[in-house]
C-alpha cells in the first residue's frame, strides 16, 4: 500500500491526542481482501499448517536488550497515586501569618541571565524573557530591573528648541537631570520680562526724540532736494506741478503757468529753448526721485540701528541672568545667543502694536506666536521620577508610542505644526533606563519592530512618520534632531515566539544577546512548598483577598503539582494560582467566613473543571449510550482501550478509544489507516513505523516479514497525534497475531521503542480519570484499571475519586516496564523468554505470535508471493 504524506500540520502534544467529531452507530473495521469471519480464522489455514520452516536467515541474533524477565505487574499502592504536601516545617494558622514571598519562586537561571544583562553596558546586550504565559514575568523582571535602576545615574533630561537658521529642524538640546523645567520657566519669563518692559523703554521720551530726528533729518534732506530743484526750475521760467499721476513740468512766465495757446504763440526759438530747459528738469526730477527710496531706506536702516541699540541695551541684564543660570551648559548658552540675536532682528513684535498683530496672524498660520519661537519644548524630563534611571513598560507599542511623534492641527483647512508639537515616545522616556516591552505587541504594530531594531543599530532614536511610510500624506513636517539612545530594552514573549523570531530574523541575537529563559515549575521540596505558601499569602495580600488556613494552602499547593503534570514539581503560572485563591476566597465569602479552607479550595478546582466541561461531558455521554464502542468488560481478539488527551485551551481531559487491528498474510507491512486517510500526525504515524521494528527484530529471526496488519483508531472523526498510543497498538497487533483476547476493563497508555520498552507519555492523570469516568458511570467491578508506563508513576496526582477507589481495591493503576510485562497483565498468559534453543516457550504469548508469522510466511511461498521485507504504510 503506498505511504501517504499528510497536508496538514498538528500541533503535537503530550501524548495521543484525538479530536472525534459526532458520533456514528456503527463503524466499519478495515479488513484485506480474503480474511473471512474472525478471531484468525483464514480461508488459508490448511496451507499454513502444510508449509515447513524456512532457514534464510540463520545468522540472525534474538534480540535480547532491554528486555527482563517479566514479572506480574502489581497495582501501585495509593501512597504512589497522591502526593500531599509538606508544609510542616511552617509556622502559621493562615496566609496573613507568612512572610510574603517577594516575586517569583526558584528561578536562579533567568535571574543570572537578568542580572547580567542589566550590568553590561557595551551594545547589543539586551535581554529576551521567555516563558509561558501567564507566569507573570513581567512583573518579575521590572521590579529586578527597578533595583538595579536605582544604582545607575540620573540620565539627562532632553528639549526641543527652535532651529532660528532652519525652522524646519528642531535641535535637540541636553540637559543633566531634572534641569529642563528650571530652562523652560527661565526661558519663559525672559521673553514675558522684554514683553513688559521693551515697549516701556521703546515709549521714553529720549527713544521717541531719537526716533523723531532721525525721521526729520531724511525728511528735510528730501525736501531740500526738492526746493533746489524747484529754484532752479524757477530760474529758468520751469513749473513743477504734482499731480494724481506723478510730477509734470509746463512753461511759466511772470511766476505763472503759461497756457498752451499762449506757448503756441512765442516765437520758435523760445519754444524749443524751454523745452530743452524742461528736458535738462525732468532728468533732475527723475534724479531725485530715485534718491527718494534710498533715503527711506537709510532712514529704516537707522531707525532699525536704534531699535536694536535701544533693545541691546535693555536685555542684556536679563539675558545675562538667564545665562547665567546655566552657566555649566555651552548648548544651553549657544541658544540663548541664537535667540537673543533673533529677538533682537525682530524686536518689533514687542513694540509695534501692528507688527505684532500682523505675527499673531502668521502665528495663526504657524501655530507658533511671534514669542512662542522661544520657548522650550520639554521632551523628557526626570524631574517627576526618583533619582535613579527610568524603568517604563510600554503597553501598546506602536511606532509612534514607540519612536515618538509630530502632532498637527488644523487651521483654515491646512494641517500644521511646529517644534512645540513634538511628542516623546517610550524610548526618550526610558532613555538612559530600562524599556520593557511584549514581543507580540511589538511584532503585530506595523513598522515598529523595524524601528526598534534602527534605533538599537543607531543608538539613537529618529521620530518618523508611519504616515510618510506608507505615503498617505505629503506635507511639509518637521525634520528634528535625533537623540542618542543609551537605553536597556527587555521584550517579552513565549518560547515558540523567539525561537521562531530568531529563525527567521538574525538580527534577533545582534540586538538581544541575554536570554532570561523562565522555569515552567520547580522541583517539589519542604522548601519550595514553603515558598509557594508565602506566595500565595503574597497575593491573598495584594488582591486583598481572603487569607487561607493550613489545609486550603495544602491544597493550593499539591493542585500546583498538579498543573505542572508531575507529583515531584511545583507549576510556576502565577496566574492560574492566582485565579485560583480568587475562586477559593469568593467560595468563602459566599459562606460568610473570614479565612478560605480546603474545602473552598476543592469547590473552586470542581467550579473551575465544571465550566470548562461540556465537552468531557458530551463525550462521555456517547460511550455512556454506546454511540462511541468502548468496552469496559469481558476480553476480545486484536481491540485495545487506548487512552488520548484533548486539550481545550487551559483545561485537559481524557477520553478512551477504542483501537483495533486485523492481520492476515502478506507483503510484510503493516497499514495505519489512520496514516492513511490523512488523519494520523506525524508523530503518530513514527509510533506505528517502531511496531515494524520491534516485529522484526522479535520474532520469526530466521524468516522473512509476511504480514498485512491494519490498525485504526475506531470511530475517530478527526486528528490523531502523538505517539502515546504505540503501546496500546503493540498489544492490539501482538492479540491478533497470537489469537489471544486481551481484557476490555484495562484501558492502556504509553509509547513503546524499538526494543519493547515501554516510555513515558504526557497527561497521565487526565487519562486515568477519563477511563474510570467511564468506569464509575458503568459501575466498579474491582478488575478495572488502567496500564500506564512505570515512568509516569512519578507524575502522578490524581483525583480524590480516583485514590478513594484504588484504596477501597474497585479500581487500580498497573506500572509496566516493557511490553511483556503489558502483554502478560493484558492477556492473563506470560509473554515468554527465549531459551538456550532459540524459542519461545509453550503457551506464551510471544511463542504463538511468533508461529503465527512463521504461518504466514508459509502462507506466501505456496501462494508464490515470494518473500519481502517488513514495511509500513
Amino acid at each position: 500500500m503506498r505511504m501517504r504524506n499528510t497536508p496538514t500540520l498538528i500541533a503535537p502534544l503530550a501524548g495521543c491526542m484525538t479530536v472525534a467529531g459526532p458520533g456514528a452507530p456503527s463503524t466499519c473495521v478495515m479488513a484485506d481482501q480474503g480474511l473471512t469471519a474472525t478471531r484468525g480464522q483464514y480461508s488459508l489455514d490448511d496451507a499454513i499448517r502444510r508449509v515447513a520452516r524456512s532457514q534464510w536467515m540463520p545468522n540472525v541474533q534474538p534480540d535480547r536488550q532491554a528486555q527482563p524477565v517479566a514479572a506480574a505487574i502489581q497495582p501501585l499502592t495509593v501512597d504512589r497515586l497522591y502526593r500531599a504536601a509538606d508544609i510542616s516545617g511552617l509556622e502559621f494558622a493562615t496566609t496573613a501569618d507568612l512572610a510574603p514571598q517577594p516575586g517569583l519562586i526558584s528561578q536562579p537561571r533567568a535571574h543570572e541571565a537578568i542580572s547580567l544583562g542589566s550590568e553590561i553596558g557595551q551594545r547589543g546586550f539586551n535581554i529576551f524573557a521567555i516563558g509561558t504565559s501567564g507566569a507573570h514575568i513581567q512583573q518579575f523582571v521590572k521590579t529586578l530591573m527597578e533595583d538595579a535602576a536605582r544604582v545607575r545615574p540620573l540620565p539627562p533630561d532632553w528639549v526641543y528648541v527652535n532651529n532660528f537658521a532652519a525652522p524646519h529642524r528642531p535641535m535637540a538640546i541636553s540637559l543633566p537631570g531634572r534641569r529642563a523645567p528650571d530652562f523652560q520657566k527661565a526661558i519663559h519669563d525672559l521673553i514675558e520680562d522684554l514683553r513688559a518692559s521693551l515697549p516701556a523703554v521703546f515709549e521714553s521720551e529720549d527713544y521717541q526724540k531719537r526716533r523723531s530726528g532721525i525721521v526729520q533729518s531724511i525728511q528735510a534732506k528730501n525736501e531740500r532736494a526738492f526746493a533746489e530743484l524747484g529754484d532752479k526750475a524757477t530760474a529758468r521760467n520751469v513749473a513743477i506741478l504734482r499731480t494724481p499721476m506723478g510730477f509734470g513740468m509746463a512753461p511759466m512766465r511772470d511766476g505763472k503757468v503759461v497756457p498752451p495757446a499762449e506757448f503756441n504763440a512765442w516765437p520758435v526759438e523760445q519754444q524749443q529753448a524751454t523745452r530743452d530747459a524742461i528736458e535738462e528738469l525732468e532728468k533732475e526730477l527723475e534724479q531725485t526721485l530715485r534718491a527718494i527710496p534710498r533715503t527711506e531706506k537709510e532712514q529704516r536702516e537707522a531707525l532699525h540701528a536704534l531699535d536694536r541699540e535701544t533693545a541691546e541695551v535693555t536685555v542684556v541684564q536679563p539675558f545675562d541672568q538667564a545665562k547665567a543660570q546655566f552657566a555649566d551648559l555651552p548648548a544651553v548658552l549657544q541658544h540663548i545667543a541664537a535667540m537673543r540675536t533673533d529677538l533682537l532682528e525682530n524686536v518689533q513684535f514687542f513694540v509695534s502694536p501692528d507688527a505684532a498683530e500682523q505675527g499673531a496672524m502668521q502665528a495663526a498660520m504657524r501655530l507658533a506666536g511671534p514669542f512662542d519661537r522661544y520657548e522650550v519644548n520639554v521632551l523628557v524630563t526626570q524631574a517627576d521620577h526618583a533619582a535613579s534611571a527610568p524603568v517604563v513598560e510600554e503597553l501598546h507599542p506602536t511606532l509612534a508610542n514607540l519612536v515618538g511623534r509630530i502632532e498637527y492641527l488644523q487651521v483654515q483647512g491646512a494641517l500644521l505644526t511646529n517644534f512645540r508639537l513634538i511628542k516623546a515616545g517610550a524610548l526618550h522616556r526610558a532613555n538612559g533606563g530600562v524599556l520593557l516591552l511584549d514581543a507580540r505587541s511589538l511584532l503585530s504594530e506595523p513598522f515598529s519592530w523595524a524601528a526598534l531594531k534602527r534605533a538599537l543599530q543607531r543608538q539613537q532614536v529618529t521620530i518618523e512618520d508611519i504616515a510618510r511610510f506608507i505615503g498617505l500624506t505629503t506635507t511639509v513636517s518637521l525634520e528634528p534632531d535625533p537623540i542618542p539612545l543609551n537605553a536597556k530594552v527587555v521584550l517579552f514573549g513565549d518560547r515558540m515566539l523567539y525561537y521562531l523570531l530568531s529563525s527567521f530574523d538574525p538580527e534577533v541575537a545582534q540586538h538581544f544577546k541575554i536570554l532570561a529563559d523562565f522555569d515552567d515549575d520547580v522541583s517539589r521540596s519542604p522548601a519550595s512548598e514553603a515558598m509557594l505558601a508565602r506566595m500565595i499569602g503574597a497575593i491573598a495580600v495584594q488582591e486583598k483577598l481572603l487569607p487561607l488556613d493550613r489545609g486550603g494552602v495544602s491544597r493550593a499547593i499539591e493542585h500546583a503539582a498538579r498543573l505542572a503534570d508531575d507529583a515531584n514539581k511545583l507549576t510556576l503560572l502565577v496566574e492560574r494560582m492566582r485565579d485560583l485563591i480568587a475562586e477559593a476566597s469568593h467560595v468563602a465569602e459566599q459562606d460568610r467566613r473570614d479565612v478560605a479552607t480546603r474545602a473552598d479550595v476543592d469547590k473552586a478546582i470542581a467550579q473551575q473543571i465544571r465550566r470548562a466541561s461540556r465537552l468531557r461531558e458530551r463525550s462521555q455521554e456517547m460511550i455512556l449510550r454506546d454511540i462511541a464502542l468502548i468496552d469496559t468488560t469481558d476480553r476480545s481478539v486484536g481491540q485495545v482501550n487506548g487512552l488520548s488527551v484533548l486539550s481545550l485551551g487551559d483545561y485537559a481531559f481524557g477520553r478512551p478509544s477504542r483501537i483495533t487491528c486485523r492481520v492476515r498474510p502478506g507483503a510484510g507491512k503493516i497499514v495505519d489507516i489512520e496514516r492513511e486517510v490523512e488523519l494520523g500526525g506525524p508523530l503518530h504515524s513514527k509510533g506505528v513505523l517502531i511496531l515494524s521494528g520491534y516485529l522484526v527484530g522479535r520474532y520469526a529471526l530466521d524468516s522473512p516479514m509476511s504480514l498485512y496488519a491494519s490498525l485504526v483508531f475506531e470511530q475517530s472523526y478527526g486528528g490523531v497525534e502523538g505517539d502515546s498510543a504505540s503501546s496500546a497498538e503493540l498489544y492490539a497487533l501482538l492479540s491478533a497475531l497470537a489469537d489471544v483476547p486481551v481484557r476490555q476493563d484495562l484501558a492502556v497508555t504509553g509509547s513503546v521503542n524499538q526494543h519493547g520498552v515501554v516510555q513515558a507519555i504526557g497527561g497521565v492523570n487526565e487519562k486515568i480519570e477519563g477511563f474510570f469516568d467511564v468506569c464509575a458511570a458503568r459501575g466498579l467491578t474491582g478488575a478495572q484499571g488502567v496500564l500506564i508506563p512505570q515512568a509516569n508513576v512519578q507524575h502522578l496526582m490524581l483525583r480524590a475519586d480516583v485514590v478513594q477507589a484504588c484504596a477501597a481495591g474497585r479500581f487500580a493503576i498497573y506500572p509496566a516496564q516493557t511490553i511483556d510485562q503489558g502483554i502478560g497483565l493484558l492477556t492473563g498468559r506470560p509473554a515468554g523468554e527465549r531459551g538456550v534453543d532459540g524459542s519461545y516457550p509453550p503457551d506464551t504469548v510471544n511463542r504463538a505470535v511468533e508461529e503465527r508469522l512463521k504461518q504466514f510466511v508459509k502462507a506466501r511461498k505456496e501462494a508464490g508471493g515470494g518473500t519481502s521485507d517488513a514495511d509500513v504504510t
